[in-house]
């Protein structure tokens, strides 16, 4: 059986009695039709931008069950961005540390380098729909603005793309890429000038601009709809990874794993697999260590909050203020994550790991080596724990959303680590 739309189609596996089997009618249950997952989401606005994001929701609600979008949705991704990504067995990195076989969804092989084209052409898409001239967005690593300014260029609309003077400095060929496509990207010089600053000046030039633009959130965070459009639109990732390694193997892996920053690439690959028997992980970013200010993890160290129109758990002082944050992956140094983590969290579904900067990078420098596959820094995380998790149980499998590739990354790596030399790297694999 093949899956034809957005989301609803995601194959659960019923024929499985597990415990998880309670999930079997979660994407009915969640978001609730205000935009809660749980005790989290919602869409607290300025009065002015009500209208526009229930227009969005409107649209989309109008659009995600129509024949001729996903058709045309269908059509993009193979056609245009080269889907279905693989599913690739790891040899000879499994053997390094027992035989618990390591397994990568390979969205690195994705259009412009990652997964965020799979909700950007799905943004472009409703923008198209609904008659807005132009794309706005945030953007940390790059990816997300590459990507959408790749889907502006599809469509034929102009795209500003607001990025932190840090991330800016740290990611130049994804800046060169953004501008070469053709969108404008502005520096924003405020605060840490990283991710949640670039995130307070999209939305405020959003505000600006809504009647004739769009703003396509680059993760599942944000007020409502934004998470469960962004959630829809990724989980082709996990609804191919089910059936690939279905079909590679003839059984589920026992766990699943992917990086969370605001959340993405983690609920696009997580969500498919919700009611089978699969233990799933999401890795976020432990830095250089547990101090404040050293890290990014806000599910090791948050609190329920509040931050750019939503409720989750979010790093914050006594005054609910964010606190400043840090992570080598310019992707995943955000304050907050996305209101299902925090659901997924609170329900026992999902358990968040951490890793540090130096696990990432020997990871990176390991995949790099052994496989020929050199990863975002921030699918390094992920990869981190796999190679943790094949150390700890020796057998089984686990299977990693790969959400980007190192591109970007090489001229930032190169400078701080050289090619991998203070790691160690050479085993012997018979």
């Amino acid at each position: 059986m093949k899956c034809d739309t957005i989301i609803d189609n995601v194959i659960f596996g019923g024929f499985y009695m597990n415990q998880y089997k309670d999930f079997d009618n979660y994407l009915k249950e969640f978001p609730s039709k205000d935009g809660y997952f749980g005790a989290y989401g919602g869409a607290y606005l300025p009065e002015e931008l009500i209208p526009a994001f229930r227009e969005a929701d409107d649209a989309y609600e109008a659009i995600c069950h129509s024949a001729q979008f996903i058709n045309e949705l269908r059509r993009i991704r193979k056609e245009f961005q080269g889907r279905p990504t693989p599913v690739y067995h790891c040899e000879r990195l499994s053997k390094i540390f027992g035989n618990c076989q390591i397994y990568l969804k390979r969205e690195d092989l994705n259009h412009t380098g990652a997964h965020k084209l799979n909700h950007c052409m799905g943004e472009g898409l409703l923008a198209k729909f609904m008659g807005k001239k132009k794309l706005i967005a945030e953007t940390g690593a790059g990816q997300h603005g590459v990507a959408l300014a790749t889907a502006a260029a599809y469509f034929g609309m102009e795209c500003d793309i607001y990025m932190g003077e840090v991330d800016i400095a740290k990611q130049q060929p994804n800046v060169i890429r953004m501008k070469m496509l053709g969108a404008n990207v502005v520096p924003v010089t405020h605060g840490l000038k990283t991710l949640k600053e670039a995130v307070d000046a999209a939305f405020d030039a959003y505000l600006k601009e809504y009647k004739d633009a769009i703003y396509c959130i680059g993760s599942t965070l944000g007020p409502h709809p934004f998470p469960k459009m962004v959630r829809d639109f990724q989980s082709v990732i996990g609804i191919e990874a089910r059936e690939q390694f279905m079909e590679m193997t003839g059984i589920m892996p026992d766990a699943v794993a992917a990086c969370v920053g605001g959340g993405s690439n983690s609920l696009g690959m997580f969500v498919p697999f919700l009611a089978d028997p699969v233990e799933i992980y999401g890795v976020e970013p432990l830095g250089r260590g547990e101090k404040t200010g050293d890290h990014a993890a806000t599910m090791k160290f948050g609190t329920k909050g509040r931050l750019h129109g939503f409720d989750s758990y979010l790093l914050q002082d006594e005054n609910g203020e964010p606190l400043p944050v840090y992570s080598i992956a310019s992707g995943l140094d955000y304050p907050g994550v996305g209101p299902e983590h925090a659901h997924l969290r609170d329900l026992g579904r999902v358990h968040y790991e951490v890793v540090s900067d130096e696990e990432a990078m020997e990871a990176f420098f390991l995949l790099s080596r052994y496989e020929g596959i050199i990863p975002a820094i921030e699918s390094s995380h992920a990869v981190a724990f796999a190679l943790r998790y094949a150390k700890e149980h020796k057998t089984g499998s686990i299977l990693v959303n790969l959400s980007g590739r190192g591109d970007k990354d090489i001229d930032y790596v190169y400078e701080n680590y050289g090619c991998g030399e203070k790691f160690k790297l050479d085993y012997d694999i018979k």
